[in-house]
């Protein structure tokens, strides 16, 4: 086209020389020229946009590449956060079957518990049915037999025991001790100790300097009335006294200060013993 353009010039510049073309072809020669430009201009439009296209096509390229290294980065976020999660998820099933054992084990323990605190109740209550059936309706209002861990508590109340502020046993005791007396001879083989309780009112004695000292001396008379008494082993015995200081009750009323003036006597038996007290009983007098 440009050769085109180029000849035409050179043919209108060869007219305007020689002045010999006539108006009709000059004419001519200007429409074609008109065209000729109108064509240029075109193809330089069209040329434009082309390489207008040509760049979108490449920025679309780059995007595209870009978009592409995005998903790639985010698929391999995903892989790893799946990765992370199957491997917690493991380790949790790992974690959840653990749990599931200990609570097994946990509720066999608390049922094994319960089972043998059911168990020792029930000797518990069995042996003190033993040691108890000896025992008159009224003696049983003043003596109190319980067992606790295999060992047997037996309180007696100080005023069936002895006077106010006395350490000597009255007449009235002696047929209780004899039947308490049996009980222990029939389980010879236990440990006997004799502990005196009393309240905290002071005692006012010439031979009794404080409550330290009659409760020591109370069981000590038990101790010596149980060995020459009722004939029990010397050597199965032992005498203590507890003073004010191991109270069962509130010191600050009559009744309870009362039940705080006691004299306990606990036998203690070896385990296998106390398991062959539910066989046993007190021989009747």
């Amino acid at each position: 086209m440009k050769s085109r353009v180029l000849t035409i010039i050179a043919s209108l510049a060869l007219v305007a020389f020689s002045g010999c073309v006539s108006s009709k072809k000059y004419a001519a020669l200007q429409a074609e020229h008109s065209a000729l430009q109108k064509d240029y201009n075109a193809s330089q439009v069209s040329l434009a946009e082309s390489r207008a296209n040509g760049k979108s096509l490449e920025t679309l390229l780059d995007e595209a590449k870009r978009n592409n290294e995005e998903l790639k980065r985010s698929y391999a976020s995903l892989q790893k956060s799946l990765d992370n999660s199957i491997t917690q998820n493991t380790q949790g099933n790992v974690n959840i079957s653990k749990l599931v054992d200990e609570i097994n084990a946990s509720n066999r323990y608390i049922k094994q518990l319960v089972q043998a605190k059911s168990k020792s109740d029930s000797l518990n209550l069995v042996l003190t049915t033993n040691l108890t059936r000896s025992l008159s309706t009224d003696e049983m209002q003043e003596v109190n037999v319980k067992v606790l861990k295999g060992v047997v508590y037996i309180s007696l109340a100080d005023n069936m025991l002895f006077k106010s502020g006395s350490y000597e046993v009255n007449d009235r005791a002696m047929q209780t001790l004899g039947k308490i007396a049996k009980i222990i001879k029939d389980y010879g083989d236990y440990d006997v100790l004799v502990e005196g309780n009393t309240d905290p009112v002071p005692i006012s004695r010439t031979n009794i300097r404080n409550n330290w000292d009659l409760s020591a001396l109370r069981a000590s008379s038990i101790v010596q009335v149980l060995q020459n008494d009722f004939g029990i082993n010397p050597s199965r015995l032992s005498a203590a006294g507890r003073g004010e200081y191991n109270p069962i009750a509130d010191n600050s009323t009559e009744l309870g200060r009362q039940r705080n003036r006691r004299t306990e006597i606990i036998i203690t038996p070896k385990l296998d013993q106390f398991l062959d007290l539910i066989d046993k009983a007190p021989k009747a007098d």
